[in-house]
């Protein structure tokens, strides 16, 4: 039996809100959810006539309304969105992130380990209005997950861990605001030469997927690469060298003399000092002691003094260049078969964002032996300044007098 007291009830609290066609379909809902029976119940409890219910009812019943694409609203119409009446909101989220956030280098998408509400506090703290809820909808847009905090097996954390991030952050904003060049480096991840299966897939005609080799074992003459990328933080542009040899210091610092020469140059003619940020191991690690003495060499030949911010041990997905260059090039060549030296320059080269990457690459033929000792009188003769934090992490190479 129908509880028409209950449906009287309702009816009249919601009736002097809604307008005549909300309260059509209100009874219309009421008598489907009794079934039989239910409009001569619906009319004696709410004294609307039966005719008015039955035309809620084939309202309800309609496509647009049951798929949630009808709309009250004219276009246009409703309240503007957040963006739109605060120009500078998004820019300052992206800037509080930032610093924060981290991912897989071979993913777009990144998290942040701040909560939705403490960046909500600090945006309003900033002068904007802004609900946690409008932080999490403009956080979903820049590519941003919100998940838990999950421990990762990257290795141990290191207690200045935090504090580095900061002085590392720091560093590069005093840079950028300096008009100095600022530049993120890493080696990308090496990869076979020849027809083997490269992950994702590509358009292609049906029933004609791309042969590739069953197993992945190393073409000798064809053998693997390494390509070493340099990220232009300002200027959102970078040059990668695609090696053929050991990834060792040399390769890594003659990678940074090439873009220097033929990007970096051009762009900041009158510039006296680049910062690089790069990981804490492989072929740029700050214990490398080829890697400070390259470095002092491209000081001498460039006349920079070049500063060094490396990321704390452990925490090699978040460099920059990860998210910015890396995962653009995985995504650019994905189902398609590595078969030559030509094609991956061709499709790193060919690789662009949303945000406007500009990418430039090129075959580096040299050999780069693996093993080169420096010895301690080698190491004597570089001209190097540490940082007071962290010096084995903070440091810059000098050029040498008399040696411009």
């Amino acid at each position: 039996m129908a509880d028409e007291a209950g449906i009287r009830q309702r009816y009249q609290t919601l009736a002097g809100v809604v307008d005549e066609r909300v309260r059509r379909l209100i009874v219309a809902v009421e008598s489907l959810a009794i079934g039989r029976g239910g409009q001569v119940a619906v009319a004696r409890a709410t004294g609307v006539s039966r005719t008015t219910i039955q035309q809620g009812i084939r309202e309800v019943l309609l496509p647009e309304l049951q798929s949630g694409k009808g709309r009250i609203r004219r276009p246009g119409g409703g309240r503007k969105a957040a963006v739109v009446t605060d120009p500078t909101l998004l820019d300052d989220l992206e800037r509080l992130v930032e610093p924060t956030s981290r991912g897989d280098p071979e993913s777009p998408l990144r998290w942040t380990c701040k909560s939705v509400r403490k960046l909500a506090e600090e945006l309003n703290a900033q002068g904007h209005q802004a609900s946690h809820r409008i932080v999490a909808e403009l956080l979903h847009d820049l590519g941003y997950s919100l998940q838990a905090n999950q421990k990762t097996l990257e290795g141990s954390e290191h207690p200045d861990r935090n504090a580095q991030f900061e002085h590392l952050n720091g560093a590069v904003q005093q840079q950028l605001w300096e008009g100095e060049p600022t530049i993120s480096v890493d080696t990308k991840k090496k990869e076979l030469i020849g027809p083997f299966k490269n992950g994702g897939r590509e358009l292609r005609p049906k029933g004609e997927p791309e042969q590739v080799l069953t197993h992945d074992f190393i073409i000798r003459e064809l053998g693997r690469v390494s390509p070493y990328g340099v990220y232009d933080v300002a200027q959102n542009e970078a040059w990668v060298s695609v090696g053929v040899d050991h990834d060792t210091a040399a390769f890594a610092v003659e990678s940074i003399r090439r873009w220097w020469w033929s990007m970096g140059y051009p762009v900041y003619p009158k510039a006296t000092r680049l910062l690089i940020t790069a990981d804490a191991g492989g072929s740029n690690g700050y214990r490398l002691r080829l890697w400070k003495l390259e470095l002092q060499k491209l000081a001498d030949e460039t006349g920079l003094e070049i500063a060094v911010c490396h990321f704390p041990p452990g925490t090699s997905k978040w460099n920059k260049i990860e998210h910015r260059l890396f995962s653009a090039i995985t995504q650019n060549w994905r189902g398609k078969p590595l078969v030559s030296h030509e094609v991956v320059v061709n499709l790193i080269g060919a690789t662009t964002t949303k945000t406007g990457l500009r990418v430039t690459s090129a075959l580096d033929t040299n050999d780069y032996p693996a093993g080169r000792i420096v010895s301690d009188e080698e190491l004597s003769t570089i001209h190097i300044r540490r940082d007071v934090f962290h010096g084995e992490w903070n440091y810059s190479l000098l050029p040498r007098p008399g040696l411009l």
